[in-house]
């Protein structure tokens, strides 16, 4: 490739030239990822997040040649599911499998049936790598790809970021967590239909309803009330999921009718609260696992800024600094360079030494 070209393009797409000479001596193997949003963002969208993931996972592989990572600890589950939505028994039996798996990957985690306060520190202990960058796309919420890392499985999740409430983000984190139980991971997404997509979709969504809000524990707090939008906006604090969620699993579990849920439903609406519920506030994930690592080998000095990123470029990952910050969800200048001050004072030979060889010609 001509040198003048990559400049150029480089410059144009605000890439370091380098980027595009690069060779890749990282040995992830990336497989499907799964997006929310599959049906409504655009193809490139997609692929330019997928690639991003990719560049987050070589990353990981580079620093855990360093640092020690958790493990990944799933608990080994079956899911059948059902393909026929018409079908209310095979329905019904879909629902009562995925309510176990929730339950046993509560119990695995040894989780009680009380609120998620942190969903992802949760998802971080047991090995699964939460990042989050914006996705400049409306229409992407969350998305999540497993990779082959010397031999073992790697699962990344990245939220979208931006306005989005907490309530939400972690109804996202806990959706990719479906898809990582429930769904294959060796096919293209590319070669399914829709319809088994949004079949896969409302899988995901259930766990994550199932997850949240344990059906034993959650009927027992709405069974007083469970008709009242106020005492729903109280629950909202406690559960850490949105009212619209919490009403939807209240019909789900068949604490209310199908008429008291569309009745409720609607007042939502009416209410201007289906996009914005009160209570909701921007919500920003917490420090990640790549900051506390990042943080523990500076804090060493076994790396700096300077040669963390130099050995990334040696494995081919070739980006700036506030690019990779934003790949790893990194505080900002955290991968800042501090150039060497420039020196102003030069040694000199001292005098004395000089007047002292020179009396000393002198007396020869």
């Amino acid at each position: 490739m001509d040198k003048w070209y990559v400049i150029v393009m480089a410059h144009e797409l605000e890439f370091p030239p380098e980027y595009f000479l690069q060779e890749d001596s990282c040995k992830t193997v990336t497989e499907v990822t799964y997006f929310r949003s599959l049906a409504t963002a655009t193809k490139m969208s997609r692929t330019s997040q997928s690639i991003k993931l990719e560049y987050v996972a070589k990353m990981f592989e580079i620093l855990a040649q360093y640092v020690s990572f958790p493990t990944l600890n799933l608990p080994e589950v079956e899911f059948t599911g059902s393909d026929d939505e018409f079908d209310d028994a095979g329905q019904k039996a879909m629902q009562e499998e995925i309510e176990s798996i929730a339950l046993k990957v509560r119990e695995h985690w040894h989780l009680d049936l009380a609120p998620i306060k942190d969903i992802q520190l949760i998802l971080e202990e047991n090995g699964i790598i939460v990042t989050g960058f914006d996705t400049k796309d409306g229409k992407i919420d969350a998305f999540s790809q497993r990779t082959l890392i010397d031999d073992g499985d790697v699962f990344f999740v990245a939220v979208a970021l931006g306005e989005k409430p907490k309530g939400r983000i972690f109804f996202d984190m806990a959706h990719e967590l479906g898809h990582i139980l429930l769904h294959p991971w060796s096919e293209s997404l590319d070669l399914i239909s829709k319809d088994e997509f949004k079949i896969r979709e409302t899988q995901a969504n259930m766990f994550a309803s199932a997850f949240l809000l344990p059906r034993e524990s959650f009927l027992q707090e709405i069974q007083a009330y469970p008709t009242d939008l106020n005492y729903y906006l109280h629950l909202k604090k406690r559960w850490n999921c949105s009212m619209q969620a919490m009403i939807y699993r209240a019909h789900q579990l068949g604490a209310i009718t199908d008429n008291q849920y569309q009745y409720m439903m609607r007042q939502v609406s009416k209410k201007g609260w289906r996009t914005k519920e009160p209570g909701d506030t921007p919500y920003f994930l917490n420090e990640n696992i790549f900051q506390g690592a990042i943080d523990v080998l500076f804090e060493a000095e076994y790396l700096n800024p300077a040669t963390l990123l130099r050995l990334f470029k040696k494995y081919g990952v070739t980006l700036y600094a506030q690019d990779i910050e934003e790949l790893l969800h990194l505080r900002k200048d955290t991968l800042k360079v501090e150039s060497d001050s420039p020196r102003i004072i030069q040694l000199k030979r001292p005098t004395m030494e000089v007047d002292n060889a020179e009396s000393k010609k002198q007396e020869d």
